[in-house]
């Protein structure tokens, strides 16, 4: 008799035991869940020192490059044009804009930053410096397609420092240059040359003075009933002064 009551104590004993070791355990998983509950939204902070770039369209076209001989020369924004540096020339978008070039027949991709005018033929929508040129394969054929993406841009210069005008023309011969540029004034009254120094130097023909890129639009549609090929161009303070 006395056996069993042992007996029975002890198995008594060992299921509290049990009971305890259960209710531990179950206090521990409940404090990892809770544990990781406090720690999992950490998951989902975003490094503040990551770089996130989304570019952001601005046309497509055609692009070209240029070297010699403007190397070593004054770009239109004042600092000299290294051609193996990754620059590029634009004419309108402010100087000192950061954009990626995708070259569109073959995915290649290069981010230059704008700091001369140009190009000044018809259908081109920027000259990139030979070192970005060599970085989409444009060398060779010269001229691609691409997709330009603005990447950055500087504040807004202040109004009197720019103006957008549009282009008519480019002539080896001033006087022929001349000649179209006194046509234009007489219709829109103001119209102007400014030398390219190219080789041969080409003096183009430049009409208006807009204030903004909408209303240079604007004259650029009127003109283009009556003159072919002509584009609108920005016209900073640095490259009036430098008669580019």
């Amino acid at each position: 008799m006395r056996r069993r009551r042992d007996e029975h104590t002890r198995r008594n004993a060992q299921a509290a035991w049990c009971l305890l070791i259960f209710a531990a355990c179950a206090l521990a998983l409940a404090g990892c869940s809770r544990r990781r509950k406090a720690h999992a939204p950490v998951q989902n902070v975003p490094n503040k020192h990551a770089s996130i770039v989304t570019p952001e369209p601005s046309g497509t076209g055609l692009a070209s490059w240029y070297g010699h001989p403007y190397d070593g020369r004054p770009a239109a924004n004042g600092e000299i044009y290294d051609m193996e540096t990754l620059v590029a020339a634009h004419r309108t978008l402010p100087f000192g804009t950061k954009v990626r070039v995708v070259n569109l027949d073959n995915g290649k991709t290069v981010d230059v930053r704008i700091i001369d005018r140009g190009p000044f033929v018809s259908g081109r929508i920027i000259d990139l410096s030979h070192a970005a040129a060599e970085k989409i394969d444009l060398i060779g054929p010269g001229v691609a397609r691409v997709r330009l993406d603005i990447i950055s841009a500087p504040p807004p210069m202040p109004e009197a420092a720019s103006f957008y005008a549009v282009q008519v023309g480019a002539f080896a011969d001033r006087t022929r240059a001349e000649k179209v540029r006194s046509g234009m004034e007489q219709q829109y009254q103001t119209a102007r040359l400014v030398l390219r120094q190219s080789n041969p130097p080409m003096w183009r023909v430049l009409v208006g003075r807009e204030a903004s890129e909408d209303g240079a639009e604007q004259l650029n549609r009127r003109l283009g009933g009556e003159v072919d090929h002509c584009f609108v161009v920005r016209m900073d303070e640095i490259s009036a002064r430098a008669g580019r």
